[in-house]
């Protein structure tokens, strides 16, 4: 910007977009004094380089605040988990499946962990019945992200909200 163009003649752009013309750049730097604004490289690699007046200042102002509430709106997803049993009684189910659902309608992802203990780590279809169970009970609010592994002494999977 400014006294950083080297290259002349350029291109110049008025500060509403309209085309001024090519111009010889002590021209241009003398119509931005004039004006109060600055001359901004839009183009350098074009031949002329394509040059613009504008308040630099107010422009950098101006990205800094859209930036911002950019970042004010935006949703950073979370992974939420949900432990169940495999002997798991439906008042209990019911329950954790309730918190799954609100997960899931904030837009997060919901992390569904069947934990074994003892022997029941011998029966491993029982927790991934019930596990299926809950994508069943879940599938108009989830798709399947990840279905059930096993590692250890626990099954896991992962359900990603549905986009509305």
């Amino acid at each position: 910007m400014n006294e950083q163009i080297r290259i002349s003649p350029i291109r110049l752009i008025d500060e509403k977009g309209g085309q001024i013309g090519i111009v010889s750049l002590d021209d241009a730097r003398a119509r931005a004094a004039q004006r109060g604004l600055d001359l901004v490289e839009v183009a350098p690699d074009s031949r002329p380089p394509v040059v613009r007046l504008m308040d630099y200042g107010k422009y950098k102002y101006k990205a800094a605040r859209a930036a911002r509430e950019a970042r004010k709106k935006q949703h950073t997803v979370q992974l939420k988990e949900v432990k169940f049993r495999p002997g798991i009684e439906d008042h209990d189910y019911d329950f954790k499946l309730r918190h799954a659902r609100r997960f899931l309608s904030e837009g997060n992802k919901v992390k569904l962990t069947m934990m074994f203990r003892g022997r029941q780590v011998t029966h491993p279809e029982l927790g991934r019945e019930v596990l299926l169970r809950a994508t069943r009970d879940l599938s108009e609010h989830a798709k399947v992200e990840q279905y059930p592994n096993f590692e250890r002494n626990q099954m896991t999977m992962i359900l990603s909200p549905l986009k509305n």
